[in-house]
């Protein structure tokens, strides 16, 4: 897994690179919980093709974190593959997602 931080539109934005499962969400975690401020922090998926239970897991510490700082967590290019997951687990009523990082750091 690789992370690569970023801004756009006055919010953080990290890019995942590779899968974001059991042996990589510690990593992440370690990496993203402290990225979360206001205003706010995009994750871009667009370059992760697979995410496990240990993954989805970690999606909800992050929003549940977001939220109690009053920041925005949003997600953005989920891949077909990932996107299925997020909402077969309903995730997607859970965290907003976005097609594109644009999209995810408007307004």
């Amino acid at each position: 897994m690789q992370i690569t931080m970023s801004s756009a539109a006055g919010l953080q934005v990290a890019k995942l690179e590779g899968r974001l499962d059991t042996a990589t969400a510690p990593q992440a975690e370690t990496t993203l919980l402290p990225a979360i401020a206001a205003p706010g922090l995009v994750l871009d998926l667009t370059a992760v093709r697979y995410v496990s239970s240990a993954g989805l897991r970690l999606l909800l510490k992050l929003a549940k974190e977001a939220k109690g700082k009053g920041a925005k967590f949003a997600l953005a290019g989920l891949q077909p593959a990932v996107r299925e997951v997020f909402e077969i687990s309903g995730f997607d009523k859970i965290i907003p997602a976005f097609a594109t990082l644009d999209e995810a750091t408007a307004g």
